[in-house]
């Protein structure tokens, strides 16, 4: 297939453009991010030779003083780096002060990384063009990091914005405004991701075009090993279109028990009890009954109390009115809801009082609350009616004693 380029000469620069979809744009971006520096600075060196010629021995076919002016400028780059970055970015965000918003405070947080990032890459190159020693390998690897500089720009800036991301999808469903951001989030940094690795690969001369085209040849093989990826990605769709689990929400699903971090693309992160982190694939999370505990508004009181048989009729009777007194006047027990004190069974060892009914919060620590002022209420109710709580126990009761013979 034959290949036609157009140079098109502009200073220094001069690039390949392409004509048939096959060809790759060879990508050049160290092209004059030197600004001149290493000829002025062989132009300094020149005098240094002429004073002290020993320096015009070489070291790995590298002459002394250019090895020497190239470490020098390089550590100079790394020393300021970090001055650099620091004076602009104080001064971008006393500009950014001023306005009403704050995501271009948290931009230029975020460029803070890629702009130090950028100042190494500038003195590697640099210090190569220095001892003649800039081949095309290293090349490519410059113009690389220089294009994951870029793109981690781009991710970093994509990250910051998350807020207004959040606020944006709010405004299609304020509920989900978080799933939904970062569903979209998450969608971007793969598209950029992918665009960047494009990038990088068209650097060192691969087709990125044929490269992908070239999948299709495999692409039954990827789509039977990609099926379960697929099943979760549409899993996530129904989650967010069921609206059945929220960021922050207590659930319990497929025996995983706790609250819910993340909902990804993939994966649903489910943090437990016992603090461990558990990820579940988002197919069985859609799949599975959902116990959502954070939706339920009330949480239920259930217990047995249980009496000892000393306690007659009339006692009892008195205890479950004053029980069910108790709880009608609590405030924290909800009144809309079953309410039942009821005198439930003969224990083995016990007369069983059987209490059901409801807090108004479904709050962990608030329950807690409610049942231990509950329990003590009880109590003392017992108490003040001259019963007490039993505990297990036997009663053996013997017919007869054996006779023990006093004869020895």
């Amino acid at each position: 297939m034959a290949i036609t380029e157009l140079n098109v000469n502009s200073g220094n620069t001069t690039q390949a453009v392409e004509i048939e979809n096959n060809t790759t744009l060879p990508l050049n971006m160290m092209e004059g991010l030197d600004m001149g520096l290493p000829e002025k600075i062989q132009e300094l060196l020149s005098p240094v030779y002429e004073t002290f010629p020993f320096l015009a021995n070489t070291f790995l076919d590298i002459p002394l003083a250019n090895l020497m002016a190239a470490t020098l400028v390089f550590f100079i780059f790394l020393g300021l780096r970090h001055l650099f970055t620091t004076i602009v970015t104080v001064s971008l965000q006393k500009l950014a002060q001023k306005t009403k918003t704050y995501y271009d405070n948290r931009i230029i947080s975020a460029l803070k990384g890629p702009l130090s990032f950028a100042f190494i890459i500038i003195g590697l190159h640099i210090f190569f063009i220095l001892i003649f020693k800039e081949t095309e390998t290293i090349k490519n690897i410059l113009n690389t990091l220089v294009i994951y500089t870029v793109f981690w720009a781009i991710l970093s800036i994509s990250e910051a914005l998350r807020e207004f991301i959040y606020s944006a999808t709010g405004k299609f469903n304020a509920e989900l405004s978080k799933e939904i951001g970062n569903f979209v989030l998450a969608i971007w940094k793969i598209l950029i991701s992918g665009i960047g690795l494009g990038a990088m690969l068209q650097v060192w001369g691969i087709n990125v075009t044929a490269l992908v085209a070239s999948l299709g040849i495999g692409g039954l093989a990827f789509a039977l090993a990609a099926k379960d990826t697929a099943a979760n990605l549409f899993g996530s769709f129904s989650l967010l279109a069921d609206k059945s689990i929220r960021i922050g929400e207590w659930i319990k699903v497929n025996g995983v028990e706790g609250t819910v971090e993340n909902i990804g693309m993939r994966t649903t992160k489910i943090r437990s009890f016992q603090k461990s982190l558990i990820t579940v694939p988002n197919h069985i999370v859609a799949n599975h009954p959902i116990e959502n505990f954070s939706r339920r508004g009330i949480r239920r009181i259930k217990m047995h109390i249980g009496l000892t048989y000393a306690t007659n009729s009339e006692q009892i009777i008195k205890i479950m009115e004053e029980l069910k007194e108790m709880l009608k006047g609590h405030e924290g027990i909800s009144q809309s809801d079953s309410l039942m004190v009821n005198f439930d069974t003969f224990g083995d060892s016990s007369l069983n009082i059987f209490i059901y009914t409801f807090t108004k919060t479904a709050n962990w620590e608030k329950y807690l609350d409610i049942r231990e002022n509950v329990n003590l209420a009880i109590m003392k109710i017992i108490e003040e009616n001259g019963s007490s709580f039993a505990f297990p126990s036997q009663s053996i009761y013997v017919e007869q004693l054996p006779v023990i013979s006093n004869k020895l």
